[in-house]
């Protein structure tokens, strides 16, 4: 298998940095290799995907795989940019770049929720920037925040999407928690709070406000976007000073 190769002559460990040989199964394409180990991630996670198992979903042995894909860590980072191509974000041109630096914002989490497993793997993909979806992501975000007038946008991006990933995960691995109880997300804070609040007996600062126990236990999708929306606001504030003034 043909790969590419650092001044050193070892190869680089990514499936963007190889040339890709023509199939020989056609009825096995790498898009379907693909979009299989993606429904895997989506209904188990990480931990439950593996060569063999996919390959058993294809009706194909590992050996075949490999002819499209030569790792699972390739595999990986094929996934992470076949859904990056979900999140939507808004042309340079926008006239408010806080609502479109939102809207980004939005759109990387509503992608994350689908995909419970990308926050969490995206910083171990690999060489996953490299893909094209993931490079035309970059490059329209790119363009808005340079658009928007910031000196340095790359470092701007870096700000609002660390922040993001960060909320993203932490918010994915708590509905992952719900997935596998059975139960819904308000019935399962309802049973949870009494130990919560017993935890929290004696701490003054940590107590729950009634409000928000309220509201975790009847909406706690709306609770979750108004934390997101909060910290994103905060995130936002913080760059907006950062704008060279007319």
């Amino acid at each position: 298998m043909s790969r590419s190769r650092t001044p050193d002559g070892n190869p680089i460990p990514s499936v963007w940095a190889r040339e890709q040989r023509r199939a020989d199964q056609p009825a096995l394409s790498r898009d379907a290799i693909v979009r299989e180990a993606i429904a895997m991630l989506d209904a188990d996670g990480v931990e439950a995907l593996s060569m063999r198992k996919l390959g058993a979903r294809l009706n194909a042995g590992a050996t075949s795989l490999y002819r499209h894909v030569a790792t699972k860590d390739e595999l990986m980072e094929l996934a992470v940019d076949e859904v990056t191509a979900e999140v939507h974000v808004p042309p340079a041109d926008s006239p408010d770049w806080r609502e479109a630096v939102t809207e980004a914002a939005r759109s990387f989490r509503r992608t994350a929720l689908r995909h419970p497993w990308l926050p969490l793997v995206l910083g171990q993909a690999g060489l996953a920037y490299l893909g094209p979806n993931y490079m035309h992501f970059s490059e329209r975000l790119a363009a808005l925040f340079t658009a928007a007038g910031f000196p340095e946008p790359s470092r701007a991006i870096e700000t609002v999407f660390s922040y993001v990933m960060g909320m993203s995960s932490t918010e994915a691995a708590w509905l992952t928690t719900v997935a596998r109880s059975g139960e819904t997300e308000a019935d399962l804070i309802a049973r949870l709070m009494p130990a919560a609040q017993r935890a929290a007996a004696g701490h003054a600062h940590l107590a729950v406000p009634h409000a928000e126990v309220e509201e975790a236990t009847t909406d706690p999708a709306a609770l979750r976007d108004m934390k997101f929306a909060y910290g994103l606001d905060v995130v936002l504030d913080g760059l907006a000073l950062r704008l060279p003034r007319s």
